[in-house]
């Protein structure tokens, strides 16, 4: 349903540019017609024992390619572009260009992330991509998803999408505590409305709200 739903979005777009902007056509025929958006895709996050069940069924590159997920929040795509003229290995950074909402994005390095770069650094002579290929090249999405899901199918994990870890990213954060606004410079996200959906990990953090209206009345 969903990509049903994107291709329609897409062709009406294309629709309108013939009409609008190249006069091809003199009527959408999209106008009328309302295109049904699916249900969203219930989160899923990974906890440690299921991270931990996932790791240890993975080979050692994907063990390392998700481990940096879950630690940076990086979009899948973003991890299978990024080269190592991209990383500053001093300054604990890795800075994405042209991301997908168009921005150029900062993203800080812990100390987990840091020590996957550490090992892979001895490939950057061999190879442009951090994440690369046993030739060397840009892995191609779909043999990163068959070695994933052969990994999540041994650790029985089978409802969890390569995305999920991106979502464990943020909802860990906001478990811990975390502003949203961090997460969502962290995340890249352009505004709050994809950001605040994980709003609900914290429930300690609408408690605060609350009690923020007893403690002004107690200083009255």
């Amino acid at each position: 349903p969903a990509t049903l739903a994107k291709e329609l979005e897409l062709l009406r777009a294309a629709l309108n540019i013939a009409l609008r902007e190249w006069e091809w056509i003199e009527t959408n025929p999209f106008w009328k017609i309302k295109i049904d958006q699916p249900k969203g895709h219930k989160e899923r996050w990974l906890t440690n024992q299921e991270e931990e069940r996932l790791l240890s069924v993975s080979p050692q590159w994907l063990s390392e390619f998700i481990v940096f997920a879950l630690n940076t929040g990086m979009r899948r795509e973003e991890l299978l572009s990024l080269t190592w003229t991209r990383v500053d290995l001093q300054r604990m950074v890795v800075i994405l260009i042209e991301t997908k909402n168009g921005e150029n994005r900062t993203v800080p390095l812990n100390q987990l992330a840091f020590e996957v770069l550490q090992r892979k650094s001895i490939i950057r002579n061999i190879s442009d991509y951090v994440f690369p290929s046993q030739n060397g090249k840009k892995i191609i999405a779909r043999n990163l998803l068959r070695a994933f899901y052969v990994a999540r199918t041994k650790a029985n994990l089978q409802d969890v999408r390569i995305h999920d870890l991106r979502h464990t990213f943020a909802s860990r954060l906001v478990q811990a505590g975390v502003d949203l606004y961090v997460v969502k410079e962290l995340l890249g996200h352009k505004s709050f409305k994809m950001t605040s959906r994980y709003a609900h990990h914290n429930s300690e953090s609408l408690r605060h709200g609350v009690d923020v209206l007893q403690k002004t009345k107690e200083t009255d």
